[in-house]
């Protein structure tokens, strides 16, 4: 089934000046971009986003590192993009990341780990509404789908 997933480059991504390189794993993976855009986080915005983190004693510098410099907000697309994307990038802690994934090329930290991805189907829905308005969101067919995917994948 063809599937929505929100990818943050987070701001040491930014500072790193890696946004391309990684940016170009999910493109060679086969996922179709649907939204794409620069911004800077505000403390609003990740109360809300992080909301489940909020009693967590770390919370503060989650937030202070997201709001460091601007981020690159995403939204990619494909069958079952939401496992891909959390393939590609591998365990949250970027140390115990294998070699080969985003984050274990890329990373050392468990906060600074280069990219935020959605976990589930409903935090997917819920994270590209809240980054994303819908006209910023484009539905259409990619040259290469055909190549991407046999007839009975999607």
């Amino acid at each position: 089934m063809l599937e929505k997933t929100l990818v943050i480059f987070k701001p040491c991504t930014v500072q790193r000046a890696m946004i391309g390189e990684i940016f170009q794993r999910f493109e060679r993976k086969g996922l179709r971009l649907a939204g794409l855009k620069m911004m800077q986080l505000t403390e609003d915005l990740l109360n809300e986003h992080y909301a489940h983190l909020s009693t967590k004693p770390f919370f503060k510098r989650v937030k202070d590192s997201m709001m460091m410099s601007p981020v690159v907000v995403c939204c990619f697309e494909g069958v079952d993009a939401i496992a891909v994307v959390r393939s590609l990038a591998g365990p949250t802690n970027g140390r115990l990341a294998a070699p080969g994934t985003i984050r274990g090329d890329y990373c050392m930290s468990y906060q600074d780990n280069i990219i935020h991805a959605s976990d589930s189907p409903h935090a997917a829905v819920e994270e590209i509404s809240r980054f994303f308005k819908p006209e910023e969101i484009f539905a259409y067919r990619q040259a290469t789908f055909d190549y991407l995917y046999a007839n009975d994948e999607f």
